[in-house]
């Protein structure tokens, strides 16, 4: 098993499973003509941009899933620390490497400085907040609405505050 940053080359690769991730995870959350719609390319670009906050999980050679940190994105959160996103190819879900990512999140954040971490996450997305709640995460109240594929989807905000 091995975790290390994403190299810009990669960023096909890593686009497939984004594009995969959200097809299975936000399934019956967002709108399904705008999961059909879904494409590598879009991702490709956007990871291909900025690729120094995004890292690989890999198994044996193979790709398994993603994740992307920074400082805080939002201005009533300077200070933070942001996992902006854990992704896993759909038929890893639920075999523990969501849980080595989101440690080795939460250990980029730390070693970086941040004692504060929150993500955001689908307020209809059970099985995230459940796995966020499980480790350690707690809703602190926030919630924003963002349109995807034209529909209101409300964001919920999760805290994590490292002892």
């Amino acid at each position: 098993m091995e975790i290390r940053q994403m190299k810009r080359e990669e960023a096909d690769d890593i686009s497939l499973i984004y594009v995969l991730s959200w097809k299975a995870a936000y399934k019956g959350i967002v709108p399904q003509t705008y999961l059909d719609q879904l494409s590598q390319q879009r991702w490709s670009s956007l990871l291909a941009e900025n690729p120094s906050k995004s890292f690989v999980l890999l198994d044996n050679g193979q790709y398994i899933g993603t994740s992307t940190v920074s400082p805080a994105r939002d201005e009533e959160m300077a200070g933070w620390g942001e996992i902006i996103s854990i992704y896993l190819l759909p038929q890893h879900f639920g075999k523990g490497y969501g849980k080595i990512l989101l440690n080795f999140c939460i250990n980029e954040l730390k070693n970086a400085g941040f004692s504060c971490i929150y993500l955001w996450t689908h307020e209809k997305n059970n099985r995230a907040r459940a796995f966020y709640e499980k480790s350690g995460f707690s809703h602190d109240g926030q919630k924003i609405t963002c349109d995807i594929g034209g529909e209101n989807l409300t964001e919920m905000r999760y805290v994590y505050i490292i002892e």
